[in-house]
């Protein structure tokens, strides 16, 4: 018989187990969102984004809408990015229309997560023949196609501006957050904490602002990060297929008039490639910090930039990305012990005085019991021809 032996051996992300007693450190908690890498990179890429977007037009080198006698010429050190068929600069052009893609991209993302929240809220909170209308009104709005109405409306009014191309996408693109933001709600009203506040005598507005906001800040700002890159993308979409207003510079501007003139079969690729380049940038940075909401959101999705984990022997554990680094116990079964049987005491009968001496017998081996009959010998066979 024997036992087997197990050893426990705790893997702690800070490292052995001895030193998981010591204080949390608040710093490493507040930054956990910034500590992921796709979360830093989209948050850098976009900032950068921003910081152009408005000292673009004051530090440009040259009038973007100027004309020279550098005709298409490649990027040199006077013209980094070339110049057009016109001999206006590439880069100024760039450093210039980037104002007009992210004046786009983050009113509309206003806009619509404005919308969500006070309709999505509301419904999921609220319930009854209120819930009912604003889920109606939001199935209407989830099947309107965005696009289509903006060319339309860009198409009719006169002097539609990145304004108005802006608002049109913000008030149809809210739908889809709205319903998000329903759902969380309904699950959220009865947890204990709101019941324990409803009790309290707390006001309707105080729930919902103290109570139920503060859980769906990162699904809200997931939300307003995937509006952002589609308004982004509608806007260079309606100035490349030339419906809105071509004077105005954005990147969508450039690729139309390289487009309509031929850039590419003129061999003039620097015409073209900047603006792709930073459409690319810019929809990998969003789409980067959406990934890291989701995964701060998500704990199936969380990595929380730890690479590698250390173990209470010392062992690095190498975690895989986009799974969730689960700190299990591991239990590892050494060599099996033998265990040894003790001999049981045979208790001693006392002799009285007087009386002979029993005779001591020696033991005797146990005699095995065999559920099987002795073997006997088989009884002879007769031959042939001799008498029974």
């Amino acid at each position: 018989m024997t036992i087997p032996i197990t050893e426990l051996t705790v893997v702690t992300p800070e490292g052995p187990a001895g030193d998981a007693s010591g204080p949390a450190r608040p710093s490493r908690r507040r930054f956990r969102f910034v500590s992921n890498p796709k979360a830093a990179f989209g948050l850098a890429v976009v900032g950068l984004f921003v910081l152009f977007a408005i000292i673009g037009p004051w530090v440009a080198p040259y009038d973007p809408s100027g004309r020279t006698r550098d005709v298409l010429q490649p990027p040199s050190a006077d013209h980094w990015f070339g110049t057009s068929h016109l001999g206006q600069d590439i880069f100024s052009q760039i450093l210039v229309g980037t104002r007009g893609v992210m004046f786009v991209g983050f009113l509309a993302g206003v806009v619509a997560m404005v919308l969500s929240v006070l309709i999505g809220i509301t419904s999921g909170y609220l319930g009854g023949l209120l819930d009912e209308l604003l889920s109606a009104l939001t199935n209407v709005f989830l099947v309107i196609p965005a696009l289509p109405l903006i060319i339309i409306i860009a198409a009719t009014v006169q002097g539609a501006g990145d304004l108005m191309v802006a608002l049109v996408i913000g008030f149809t693109s809210w739908a889809w957050g709205a319903r998000i933001l329903r759902a969380q709600t309904l699950s959220l009203r009865n947890r204990d904490y709101v019941q324990a506040s409803r009790a309290n005598g707390e006001t309707t507005w105080r729930i919902i602002v103290f109570e139920i906001l503060p859980n769906l800040v990162a699904i809200i700002a997931s939300s307003f990060v995937s509006t952002v890159i589609f308004a982004v993308m509608s806007e260079i979409t309606l100035a490349f297929i030339g419906v809105s207003n071509v004077s105005t510079w954005n990147w969508g501007t450039i690729l139309f008039w390289a487009q309509s003139q031929q850039a590419l079969a003129q061999g003039a690729w620097w015409w073209f490639v900047p603006a792709g380049a930073a459409i690319a940038v810019l929809g990998t940075a969003l789409a980067l910090l959406n990934f890291g909401i989701d995964e701060f959101v998500n704990p199936r999705l969380r990595s929380t930039g730890v690479g590698k984990v250390r173990t209470a022997d010392g062992r690095k554990v190498k975690m895989k990305v986009g799974f969730t680094p689960v700190l299990m116990a591991r239990i590892s079964s050494t060599a099996p012990t033998p265990v040894t049987p003790v001999a049981r005491a045979t208790p001693v009968t006392p002799v009285p005085p007087g009386s002979p001496a029993a005779p001591s017998t020696p033991a005797t081996p146990s005699t095995p019991v065999t559920s099987n009959p002795p073997a006997t010998s088989n009884p002879p066979v007769p031959s042939k021809g001799t008498d029974q």
